[in-house]
């Protein structure tokens, strides 16, 4: 049975492959364009039965938002999410965000094709052991792995971790001993005392490191106690 939709993904190429593939199995492919700020709209002005919307980062805040807005101003659009092998959290924000669907990015052709038709029809489309997963880590927090940010804070005290902050908003020797009212030469023994326990050899790999394991967010915060 055909389907009027749209597919929607970060790489332009992939969702013309899948529209073309979809189309040579008789679907209605109402258009294939990358995620922008535009997309949501674009969306809902074709106001397509489905949506396949594809993301490599189902984790990451925001990144439902389209599935928000689609949902708000035409509910009756289906959207189903293409994704990575995902967190049980990543499919949960998107069924919270309103989604039909959850489909794994190396799904055969014929499990999207199943997927639209039964989102199209009311019906979630999500493998049974992916749920199952959302639904285990949902219930048993304490069964998450360990959080890489919060044990890496635990290891600085709360100077070190005052230093990291300001190296990651780059600041050098002289302005963090200025900031912090020191000498420069502790600054700078500051400095290396953190690199050595972060493992990393240089300034810009601490930084990176920070905003990868989201350290800096929970300094800030002022989650996870610091030990002097």
């Amino acid at each position: 049975m055909s389907v009027r939709l749209m597919v929607v993904d970060d790489h332009r190429l992939l969702a013309e492959a899948l529209a073309s593939a979809l189309k040579l199995r008789g679907h209605r492919v109402l258009a294939a364009a990358a995620p922008s700020a535009g997309a949501a709209e674009l969306v809902i002005n074709r106001a397509p039965e489905v949506c396949l919307l594809g993301t490599a980062t189902p984790a990451e805040p925001g990144v439902f938002d389209p599935v928000l807005r689609i949902k708000r101003e035409k509910p009756q659009i289906a959207v189903v999410v293409l994704g990575p092998v995902p967190s049980p959290r990543g499919i949960a924000s998107a069924f919270a965000a309103g989604a039909s669907g959850y489909v794994r990015h190396d799904e055969r052709i014929e499990g999207v094709e199943r997927a639209m038709v039964k989102a199209r029809a009311g019906e979630s489309a999500v493998a049974p052991q992916l749920l199952q997963q959302s639904f285990t880590e949902l219930l048993n927090p304490a069964a998450e792995p360990d959080d890489e940010g919060a044990r890496l804070l635990q290891m600085l005290t709360p100077r070190e971790v005052e230093v990291l902050v300001r190296v990651a908003e780059g600041e050098d020797t002289r302005l963090i001993a200025a900031g912090m009212g020191i000498a420069p030469s502790t600054a700078r023994t500051h400095v290396q005392r953190v690199l050595m326990k972060l493992g990393v050899g240089s300034r810009l790999e601490a930084a990176a490191l920070a905003a990868r394991t989201g350290l800096l967010e929970r300094a800030a915060s002022g989650s996870g106690a610091a030990r002097e």
